[in-house]
Parts: structure tokens; sequence; C-alpha cells
């Protein structure tokens, strides 16, 4: 169980929040995060590179030269893998690498690698109407005022964020927006300080809390 202060969009603390999250034990914390980072990280790979045999590559139907009397190595292709311009031995080809894991697992996950964070979490208010047009400047000058450094990469966790802030947001390449309903485990540990909302705190213990 987690109790953080909660600030307002001027960077006061007006009330308390609390999240209580199941997490994995010491012993096992670390190898699950680590299994399921390597997931992650596995499924966004796409597995598009591709090469050609000599099977495939175009040309080469015609032997090069006669097979005696030259005094050179008999070839039988100018496509073979010895010579430039001609297929590839053992190279890699269109393939998954996306790896399983437990859905009671990856849960788990989730909540361990969140509640890890808990000393680095800002907890504030909901800000939509505080951002009514684009504006990457007053986002930035909000989280100074909340005692965020100027160089932290910051995860911003909001239940449903408007138009406003998710183009304020996206012009700061160290910001990251992202709907409490759809954490993920990279951008948990990757972030340098967690800003999340009173809403995002409340849909957090409501979406992540069974086991």
């Amino acid at each position: 169980m987690v109790d953080c202060a909660v600030h307002n969009w001027e960077g006061l603390q007006v009330s308390q929040a609390r999240l209580e999250l199941k997490t994995a034990r010491e012993g096992t914390a670390v190898h699950l995060l680590h299994a399921a980072l390597v997931r992650q990280q596995a499924n966004r790979r796409q597995g598009t590179a591709s090469t050609k045999t000599r099977a495939e590559v175009r040309g080469g139907g015609r032997k090069p030269f006669k097979q005696k009397g030259t005094g050179r190595a008999r070839q039988g292709s100018i496509r073979t893998p010895l010579r430039p311009g001609g297929g590839v031995i053992f190279g890699p080809k269109p393939r998954s690498y996306a790896k399983a894991m437990n859905r009671k697992e990856r849960r788990l996950a989730l909540r361990t690698a969140l509640m890890s964070r808990a000393q680095d979490w800002v907890v504030v208010q909901e800000f939509n109407a505080c951002i009514s047009t684009p504006k990457t400047k007053d986002l930035l000058a909000a989280l100074e005022r909340w005692d965020i450094a100027p160089d932290a990469r910051v995860l911003l966790v909001l239940k449903a964020p408007s138009e406003a802030v998710e183009k304020s947001a996206r012009n700061v390449s160290r910001v990251t927006l992202i709907r409490a309903d759809q954490l993920n485990v990279f951008d948990l540990l990757h972030a340098d300080k967690l800003v999340l909302t009173e809403d995002a705190v409340t849909t957090i213990q409501e979406v992540y809390s069974d086991g």
C-alpha cells in the first residue's frame, strides 16, 4: 500500500491518494520483471529482415566456365555464396520473435513495476481543463512546479487525456503520455518520474487490483 500527496495544477498539496496492489515476492520480483521486459521488447521486433539464398538470386543459370582445363576451382553458378552478388548462407528470414507469458504473470509484473517506482510518483489533480489549447510551454511549466527536473524522463499517466494535452505532450521527446488502463513494464521502468492523476490512480486500482 502506498499513500502519497496530491498536488493541484499550481503545485500545492491539496489531498491524499492511496494505491494498494499485490506485488511479487522479493525473491522472484527481479526475475519476473526481467522476463516481462524481455517479452515486451521481443514482441516489438518486426522480424522482417530477409536475405536471398543462391536459389532465389536472379541469374546464374549458366556455368561460368568449363569444368576442367582452366586451372581454376570448379564453379557451377555465378550466384554461389562464394562470389560477390551471390546468395547468402544461413542469412535471416522473416520470423516472429514473440514470447509467451501467462496473463497472471503479466499483470503481476505490471503491478510490481508500478509499486517499485512509488518513490518516483507525482500524483496530481486531473488537469485536462487547465490546458484548453495545445501548449507545450504550459505543460513544461507545470512539471517544473511539481518539482520535476528539466532533463528527467517523464511518464504521464492519465485516465482519459484530452486532445490538447496529447498534442502538448507529444512535442517533448522526454515526455511519454499513456492511459491508465494501458500500462506497460518498459515505460514504467524507463521513466525517471511518473506523473499520475487522481483519476488514473483510481482506474489503476480498479483495473489491476485482481490477481
